[in-house]
């Protein structure tokens, strides 16, 4: 692919956004029209080095992008784990093997860091997804939960 993978820069946050809000989940939870509370969230991200907002350019607007995030824990005798989460590809390029070099990247980014293990979560809803990641070799062994607050 002729796609370069980069941390997000503060001007991709509009684009980032757009993508995040182009799904029905998303639809009903992002506010494109009101970027403050992202650029802040940005600005959070951007601060921690075990943070990593990356995107897919192709040289226009962003095609793709995720969030990977490096874990430090004592389970499996003290080994990091990577978290990988909001993973969108723009709609019109979505089809085109773009999610699944986006994923593959970010593992081999988890490995550049050291970690023993990459980790993700998908909406229940979201069965599609699931079989994209069982097909880039993810399992289901957990349930996970949540608390709203």
């Amino acid at each position: 692919m002729d796609i370069v993978l980069r941390h997000a820069t503060s001007d991709d946050v509009p684009e980032i956004v757009a993508m995040l809000a182009d799904d029905p989940l998303g639809a009903t939870r992002e506010n494109p029209a009101d970027l403050g509370p992202y650029q802040a969230a940005f600005a959070r991200i951007a601060g921690d080095p075990q943070q990593h907002l990356l995107v897919a350019d192709d040289g226009g607007p962003v095609v793709g992008v995720l969030q990977l995030s490096i874990l430090f824990g004592l389970s499996r005798q003290g080994a990091s784990r990577a978290m990988i989460e909001a993973v969108r590809v723009r709609a019109d390029r979505r089809g085109s093997g773009l999610g699944g070099w986006l994923i593959r990247q970010a593992v081999e980014e988890a490995r550049r860091q050291g970690c023993a293990l990459v980790q993700l979560t998908s909406d229940r809803s979201r069965e599609d997804a699931h079989r994209f990641y069982e097909r880039l070799g993810f399992e289901a062994t957990h349930v996970g939960f949540k608390l709203s607050l």
